[in-house]
């Protein structure tokens, strides 16, 4: 690894720590808790009032919905597995399974922080509730919400998209993670820094010395190796 590369895993660290620090040390976490406060309760005023966008809400935070964020990145993985010859569809599997560890991996060590609280829908009592304004038993609220898990898997695979496909990959999986982390924010089931703070400072560490290092290929090529199958590379068809 070369001094450059080290140098930026390490500005990512310091970007990571940094914005964690800034949500954390503050009372009442300072300027970020105005920020949640009008973002929820701007979304939250809005749901009150109109019962098509409470119900647009409700569908986006039903568990069940979640399956069509994993149709979009699938089929954004998809489009790049369709042009790939057999031994690289073999690698792009491994690269999906590590993918996947690495999610879990991240998600738990994330909730090590030494953070717990409720989403703003149970920290504010006049707080309106999607599945209660509409019947459907959307996710609305959650008592440990810090970092936003469904948050932090979109921005793996963002950053997986970028270190293993390129920049347009990466654009298109950014506007996913948008997209897809959204409407959590927007029910009240986490905090807009439960994403923008949480999520992002943990990938922020975590993930720089994962993909920025031999680490990640080093645990891609083994499962391209060893994983069940054909076409593994050095042996014949």
């Amino acid at each position: 690894m070369n001094a450059k590369r080290l140098a930026i895993i390490l500005l990512l660290n310091l970007l990571g720590v940094a914005l964690f620090l800034s949500w954390f040390l503050p009372g009442n976490h300072g300027a970020w808790f105005s920020i949640d406060k009008t973002v929820f309760f701007w979304f939250n005023q809005h749901m009150a009032t109109s019962h098509t966008f409470a119900f647009l809400l409700a569908i986006a935070n039903y568990r069940g919905f979640d399956a069509v964020s994993l149709l979009a990145m699938g089929l954004l993985y998809w489009s790049y597995w369709l042009r790939d010859t057999p031994e690289g569809r073999r690698r792009m599997l491994a690269i999906g399974v590590c993918m996947l560890l690495t999610a879990v991996v991240l998600n738990q060590l994330g909730h090590l922080l030494p953070v717990q609280h409720s989403s703003p829908t149970l920290f504010f009592k006049q707080a309106y509730r999607v599945s209660e304004l509409t019947g459907i038993p959307a996710k609305d609220a959650s008592k440990d919400s810090f970092p936003g898990d469904h948050g932090m898997m979109l921005i793996i695979f963002a950053c997986f998209m970028l270190r293993y496909f390129g920049k347009k990959a990466f654009s298109i999986a950014l506007v996913i993670a948008v997209l897809f982390s959204l409407p959590r924010i927007m029910a009240g089931a986490h905090w807009f820094t439960d994403v923008a703070v949480g999520s992002l400072s943990v990938v922020l560490v975590g993930l720089s010395w994962w993909l920025m290092t031999p680490a990640s290929d080093a645990v891609v090529n083994w499962l391209w190796r060893n994983l069940p199958g054909k076409y593994k590379p050095g042996l014949p068809r």
